[in-house]
């Protein structure tokens, strides 16, 4: 099938998904979710063929880690769609109403956005997940996942058609595009005409490509060099378990922690131990000369380091002497998704969540809770770092626009 083709489907398909109760919706979802558990040897049978072929390709461990299926993953994504079920739809929802002097009474409500696109790479489960959130918030959604996932997802999205189809709804509600042609995927960023937004899911590349090509209006989910900092009113006991977990819990996710800030009052009674814990996990530390000073083994860090989301066992340090440097120099790194301070001062987190430019600010926390699960959203679309219509982990409230309903009584605007 043409992308023109699927466009003309996917927006016929909207007007149905509008008409929808919560009630039908919920139930296609459920039933989308057992069909997901009762289908597992099939998908996982399609994600070997996956990961076999990304072997054969050399492909880095933290992206064999992002396209990994199991039967616990699959679990949990067919708990995210039932999740998404029992959360509150927000379609129809009043957000303010308020009548005028000539007697308009004029009320906005939420609205479906309409054909959402999403450009993804390696994670099948965001096919899932993206057609949760689409669906639940009225939604047709066309998928383009990458190449080295396309026997999974082609598996899932199987799966979740047939499971509207058994629901009585238009199987084109969710799509996925299968072509992997590099024209068809820029094709797909100019097909203006059907789709309302498009939403990429990936690395700094596939987004800047998408952001530079794309006809259609782009909502950036960015990349996540993420930092901790250490104050020098760090509780040390509490430090070195969040450090650990926030780089080492899962590393091919871009709420990972990448960069750690030390303030200099804490660098010699933090780092030994620090070492030792990462070491544990077989964590490269690269760092300044003040960190090479406190422990051994430590690759020395380059400016690109500072900068670089590895998605691997590898953490960039750096010392610092206030809390003003610390912030200068993640607001200088920042991809602007998730920062964290370890501190028991509260004027210090104070300025710290107030001055660090970013979507998700914290205090005495692992920045793996960037997360749509962990906030209570259900499954996420994904972690804008923008600022406008979303920003930071986008759930169902950030997949629709909304609209004015004014009800009159026979006014006429007045020459």
């Amino acid at each position: 099938m043409d992308l023109r083709e699927m466009g003309k489907r996917a927006a016929a398909a909207k007007y149905q998904l509008q008409g929808l109760t919560t009630e039908e919706k919920n139930r296609a979802l459920e039933h989308a979710a057992e069909a997901l558990t009762e289908h597992t040897r099939e998908i996982l049978t399609a994600n070997a063929r996956d990961l076999d072929r990304g072997r054969e390709n050399g492909m880095h461990q933290g992206l064999l880690d992002r396209l990994k299926l199991d039967q616990v993953r699959i679990a949990a994504m067919a708990q995210g769609l039932k999740q998404v079920a029992a959360l509150p739809d927000p379609v129809g929802e009043c957000l303010e109403n308020f009548d005028r002097p000539n007697g308009l009474h004029i009320e906005k409500h939420r609205v479906p956005l309409g054909v959402i696109g999403i450009i993804y790479e390696s994670r099948p489960n965001v096919t899932a997940d993206a057609f949760a959130l689409c669906f639940k918030a009225g939604n047709a959604v066309i998928l383009k996942g990458g190449s080295d996932a396309l026997a999974s997802n082609m598996a899932i999205a199987h799966v979740l058609q047939q499971a509207l189809t058994d629901c009585g709804i238009d199987r084109d509600a969710v799509q996925l595009i299968t072509d992997t042609n590099r024209a068809v995927t820029t094709a797909f960023m100019r097909l203006k005409e059907y789709v309302d937004v498009l939403i990429p899911r990936g690395g700094a590349g596939l987004i800047r490509t998408v952001v530079e090509n794309s006809t259609i209006p782009v909502i950036e989910t960015g990349t996540g060099n993420c930092h901790i900092y250490v104050d020098r009113d760090a509780d040390l006991d509490m430090a070195v378990p969040i450090i650990v977990n926030a780089k080492t819990q899962r590393i091919g996710v871009c709420n990972a922690c990448e960069s750690l800030v030390i303030h200099e009052a804490v660098r010699e009674a933090l780092l030994p131990r620090l070492q030792k814990a990462l070491e544990e996990k077989q964590v490269e530390i690269r760092g300044d000369e003040r960190v090479r000073a406190a422990i051994s083994g430590v690759v020395p860090a380059t400016e690109e380091d500072y900068g670089k989301e590895y998605l691997d066992y590898i953490i960039s340090m750096k010392t610092v002497d206030s809390l003003e440097e610390a912030i200068d120099h993640i607001n200088r790194y920042s991809t602007h998704h998730s920062e964290s301070i370890i501190t028991a001062n509260p004027k210090a987190a104070e300025a710290f969540l107030s001055r660090v430019d970013a979507a998700c600010v914290y205090v005495n926390a692992s920045t793996r809770f960037t997360d749509g699960f962990e906030f209570g959203f259900g499954a996420e679309i994904g972690i804008s770092t923008q600022k406008l219509h979303a920003r930071g982990p986008m759930g169902l409230r950030e997949l629709t626009s909304y609209k004015y309903r004014v009800t009159g009584s026979g006014q006429v605007r007045p020459d």
